[in-house]
């Protein structure tokens, strides 16, 4: 990894108090999803002249997720805004394959299994790629990142 690619990264992810609080279990997943991102992750906002590393400040608005971008000393960077209309679909789909998957682990066969986490996977992939693809010219991000931030978002909107 070159330097300039070290640098489009992000080190720091931060939960807005707008996007609430949960169980204790979903707040343990969310900040298992936030570890995993901020350990391994390329993210660079496209139209920034200067680099990072970068710090993501994230918060809900009116069904939309807000994205705070600021440079390692807190520096804005910019803001961007997604609507989750898009997510919707796949978020609740991702849930329930997720509930069947957890169901079917205590009592269904390795085969029925295995079948569920594929469809869990592709869902996953599918979401993946629709946040890439939504922020395609704003955020400059790999697939990796794009999974990890899209495990994320469904954490977000999970209520345990």
């Amino acid at each position: 990894m070159s330097e300039r690619d070290s640098k489009a990264r992000l080190i720091d992810v931060e939960l807005d108090e707008s996007i609430g609080r949960s169980t204790p279990d979903v707040e343990h997943e969310r900040a298992v999803a936030v570890f995993d991102l901020i350990e391994e992750n390329h993210f660079r906002p496209v139209a920034d002249a200067g680099e990072g590393p970068y710090r993501l400040r994230l918060s809900l608005a009116e069904q939309r997720l807000v994205f705070a971008i600021a440079r390692e000393n807190g520096e804005a960077v910019m803001t961007h805004i997604l609507s989750l209309t898009p997510f919707r679909r796949i978020v609740r789909d991702y849930h329930m394959i997720c509930e069947s998957y957890y169901e079917a682990i205590r009592s269904a066969t390795p085969s029925h299994i295995e079948a569920i986490d594929m469809g869990r996977r592709g869902l996953h992939n599918d979401g993946s790629q629709t946040l890439l693809d939504r922020l395609a010219g704003k955020i400059d991000m790999d697939f990796d990142t794009a999974r990890r931030l899209f495990t994320l978002v469904c954490v977000l909107h999970w209520r345990g």
